[in-house]
């Protein structure tokens, strides 16, 4: 299948209808600078109106018609797999293999989120069980938050969005939704599809427009109960101090750390160390940014990890023979190519890659990196894979948590001991075993502590109960 040359447009979803008004924003390919589609910005001045009809919103739909909404949704995605897939892979430049497997994530999203939206959590609190009590019981329910803010980055643009959306219609909750400029049309695409499905107008109303317009009022209206924010650190600081008195879930970024110890089979180290770093060109907060080697088995692991990244295919995101495609802009690519040239420059080896056509940049693998290199001082964001060599347990953890990042760490090993000191030592939100520090399930709890959040969760579950608040009322009861 050939790149689409169709330029795809998409109005503003307000009121359960497009809109086109205001300017337009335009999309292009990373890969091949032609433009892809375009989506409409608000017309200026409407934002209080929005947020007025969507504050003033109050959704009545029962657990089963949620259930079947977002079962619906799930249904309609799997059915046009192929058409998300060079949808998103047409605004990020990621390979079709990567989207592909986007799709099929959005999908376990809607699952998930259906099957919770059954639930009631609702609690029961006896109380005689205290000289002070009385023969009443004291009960617990959830109800939704007034309005959701969620703003959504770049990379993963259907996924990301799907993540804030469906634990919101689970819980009937009203959402206005800014996605990412440079990657919005797989929101509006999913907005579409909830639309169709049955969810009624104004439950999700998604807008692009002038960030000092559009992302500061949704982060500073008193209107807006909870922002929900995917995206860089520096910007969710930025939130977290303009927001006021409202609840946060910031998902930030991360300077993820991959303990290969000294027993650990190479291997089995090299599959985790490619799954967790070159998947979606790295562009993930929880890919591996530092691969913490000990130095026994260094230069075998090194030489092994070279090799294998050495077979990833790479370029043009439309052929699906290609592992990897591009980084989201030449400009994100420039950066890294000169960060892996000063990483060189101050001691490392680069063993593979390293160079950069366009917005391709190669999987790179350096060796002999130390934790002050720029390369992963700063979040690279994109497919670098940087050796850190290690002599001791207690200097790995140390470098490990020798960073303003806290999101996820993994460590390969079979020696108890020091994997349950990796565990409890490692000052991350996520420790995978024998795994990438990035594996999860879509309703599993995800987020990170330090500058990569404030320790609340993301996935289907924890964010649920994000956008609702406990009441509890009490009845009589005869104890028996």
């Amino acid at each position: 299948m050939n790149e689409h040359n169709t330029v795809r447009q998409f109005g503003s979803i307000i009121g359960g209808k497009e809109v086109f008004s205001g300017e337009w924003i335009k999309v292009f390919n990373p890969y091949s600078g032609k433009q892809v589609g375009k989506v409409a910005s608000i017309a200026p001045g409407s934002l209080n109106e929005i947020l007025q009809v969507s504050y003033d919103t109050k959704l009545t739909l029962s657990r089963h018609e949620r259930y079947t909404i977002l079962n619906r949704m799930a249904d309609h995605i799997e059915s046009k797999a192929d058409e998300i897939s060079y949808l998103v892979t047409g605004e990020t430049g990621l390979s079709l293999k990567d989207t592909r497997y986007e799709a099929s994530r959005v999908v376990d999203v809607l699952r998930f989120s259906a099957i919770k939206a059954l639930d009631d959590d609702s609690k029961v609190f006896p109380c005689d069980v205290s000289a002070n009590g009385k023969n009443r019981r004291i009960y617990t329910m959830r109800e939704p938050l007034k309005l959701i803010s969620a703003i959504t980055p770049f990379n993963h643009p259907m996924n990301q969005v799907v993540h804030k959306i469906a634990p919101a219609i689970a819980t009937n909750n009203t959402v206005i939704l800014k996605p990412s400029e440079r990657t919005p049309m797989s929101a509006y695409y999913l907005a579409q599809v909830a639309l169709e499905c049955g969810l009624p107008p104004h439950a999700l109303n998604v807008i692009n427009g002038p960030l000092e317009e559009v992302a500061n009022v949704l982060v500073t209206d008193e209107r807006i109960s909870l922002v929900s924010f995917t995206g860089s650190s520096a910007i969710g600081k930025h939130i977290a101090m303009h927001s006021g008195y409202k609840k946060l879930v910031l998902e930030l970024g991360g300077s993820s750390a991959l303990l290969v110890l000294d027993d650990a089979d190479i291997g089995e180290a090299v599959d985790i160390t490619i799954a967790g770093t070159f998947k979606n060109s790295a562009q993930r907060c929880s890919a591996i940014r530092r691969i913490l080697v000990h130095e026994s088995i260094a230069d075998q692991f090194a030489k092994a990890l070279a090799e294998k990244v050495s077979t990833i295919t790479y370029g043009n995101p439309y052929d699906p023979g290609n592992d990897m495609g591009t980084v989201i802009s030449e400009d994100a690519a420039k950066e890294m190519e000169a960060r892996v040239a000063d990483a060189v420059k101050n001691g490392a080896d680069c063993l593979v890659g390293g160079t950069r056509e366009g917005a391709v940049f190669a999987p790179t693998v350096l060796d002999h990196v130390q934790n002050s290199f720029e390369v992963v001082d700063k979040e690279t964001f994109g497919p670098v894979a940087p050796i850190l060599r290690f002599k001791t347990l207690d200097e790995a953890i140390e470098i490990a948590n020798d960073t303003d990042y806290g999101l996820s760490g993994g460590v390969v090993s079979n020696h108890w001991p020091s994997i349950q000191r990796v565990i409890c030592e490692l000052e991350t939100g996520t420790v995978n075993v024998n795994e990438a520090p990035s594996y999860r399930l879509e309703w599993t709890p995800f987020g990170g502590v330090k500058d990569s959040g404030l320790g609340y969760k993301e996935g289907v579950i924890e964010a649920m109960k994000a956008y609702t608040y406990v009441k509890t009322y009490s009845l009589p009861w005869q104890m028996p």
